[in-house]
């Protein structure tokens, strides 16, 4: 087994300077199956360079589409067709990708051969059930263990459902729209509360129609996908970890530029304006129904963060982040979120445990935790458990330190943010 990689990081006075992040994730993962779905020629720029959506692109060339990527980001990718895909000669490799699984195997229900799915370690704990009910509903035929990775999905014909999801999931409800696309009539998901809705923006983006209304969402069979050139806007969660420092160290400055602002991805900055952070917001362009802009944030005052359950779908993958704003004073509450528990890791426990080793107050609940600050902590060591966002959750915590502090596991960041350790060195003062 390799040795992990550890970072040092030093107490920082404050955070400033003007950057963009890396290509969103979740945008990435459906460009990359949608493309190939498609039949001719896509280019997607800005696409996002993490382990997880390399995953995506090396699933979709073993069943057959040309991918061709550049370091700028740039990804050609030549599509077979709905129909054109073929069975690969051995099995899908989803890496630590949860998206990529369940996603795919909303496509693969649909196809005419069967094919494995395997994934890391990780992801081999988590659980697919939610995904898997469906789409047998639909006809396909799934083999696991116990709910869990390795997938064997043998495709077929299938019947469209109305799927009414009782937790909240945009992978759930994403894999069950792209099974719908090759089911015979019209499938439709209803959700109990609003998740991201990146899939319903990139069907249409591939010239696929969707319907909605309200919480249900739509689609039909019969539908031909079109080749697209689109441009991914800069990853929210990922900007999410310099907001919250440039929100929580007096004197920061954090303009970030070209970053997605999807409506149902931006609750964080509701979030830091009641933490008492001055952010201003700017769009200034869109791409594939996804729009973007400037987000700039300012350290003010601080206060007592309250996250109540019907908060939580739209701030899932920053509540890490937000964690953070309690290392520098200050109470984070979050309930509702026992979604944490079934992540890369046991986020929930992972985050109170490397909490309490930077000298952090910090409790468990069930379904969350509360961090309460108490001036500067004292530092130590803090190990990400192999999730890149307890990594950099950390990473932003240690800012505020009175010693040095050292991250185990740093390397987990190559999952969704490669140059995070050295944006960070660029922006501390």
């Amino acid at each position: 087994m390799r040795a992990l990689s550890v970072a040092t990081i030093a107490p920082a006075r404050r955070v400033r300077g003007r950057l963009s992040v890396p290509g969103d994730k979740s945008i990435s993962h459906r460009y990359a199956l949608l493309a190939a779905l498609a039949e001719g020629t896509s280019c997607v720029q800005n696409y996002a360079p993490g382990a997880d959506c390399q995953s995506s692109l090396a699933c979709v060339r073993a069943l057959g589409a040309d991918v061709q990527t550049t370091s700028e980001g740039r990804v050609t990718l030549l599509g077979r067709g709905i129909a054109g895909w073929r069975s690969p000669t051995g099995p899908l490799d989803a890496g630590n990708s949860g998206t990529t699984m369940r996603l795919l195997a909303g496509l693969l229900a649909g196809q005419s051969f069967s094919a494995t799915m395997i994934g890391d370690a990780s992801l081999s704990r988590r659980p697919m059930r939610r995904v898997i009910e469906p789409l047998t509903r639909m006809g396909a035929r799934i083999d696991a263990v116990a709910g869990h990775a390795p997938l064997t999905v043998h495709g077929g014909p299938l019947r469209a459902i109305d799927h009414v999801s009782t937790v909240p999931s945009a992978q759930v409800k994403s894999a069950v729209l792209l099974a719908g696309l090759l089911a015979e009539g019209t499938t439709r998901v209803t959700e109990p509360t609003q998740t991201r809705d990146h899939t319903e923006r990139a069907l249409p983006a591939f010239g696929l129609t969707v319907g909605v209304d309200d919480l249900t969402v739509s689609v039909a069979s019969g539908q031909r996908a079109l080749p697209q050139s689109l441009v991914v806007p800069g990853d929210f969660s990922s900007a999410a970890f310099w907001m919250v420092a440039a929100a929580a160290l007096p004197g920061s400055r954090i303009e970030i530029e070209d970053v997605g602002l999807n409506p149902t991805r931006t609750g964080l900055l509701d979030v830091l304006k009641r933490f008492g952070a001055r952010v201003e917001v700017h769009e200034t362009s869109s791409s594939g129904g996804e729009p973007r802009g400037i987000i700039l944030v300012e350290a003010d005052r601080t206060n007592h963060i309250e996250i109540a359950p019907d908060e939580v779908p739209g701030l899932i993958d920053e509540l890490p982040a937000i964690a953070a704003l309690a290392a520098y004073g200050g109470e984070v509450s979050v309930r509702g979120a026992a979604e944490l528990r079934v992540k890369e890791t046991d986020r929930i426990a992972a985050l109170v445990a490397g909490f309490r080793a930077l000298g952090i107050d910090a409790d468990e609940r069930e379904d969350g935790f509360v961090i309460r600050g108490a001036g500067a902590p004292a530092g130590g060591v803090a190990d990400a458990q192999g999730d890149h966002r307890m990594a950099m959750a950390f990473a932003i915590a240690a800012l505020g330190a009175r010693g040095e502090s050292r991250i185990a596991g740093a390397d987990a960041v190559v999952i969704s943010y490669p140059g995070f350790f050295d944006t960070l060195s660029r922006l501390v003062a």
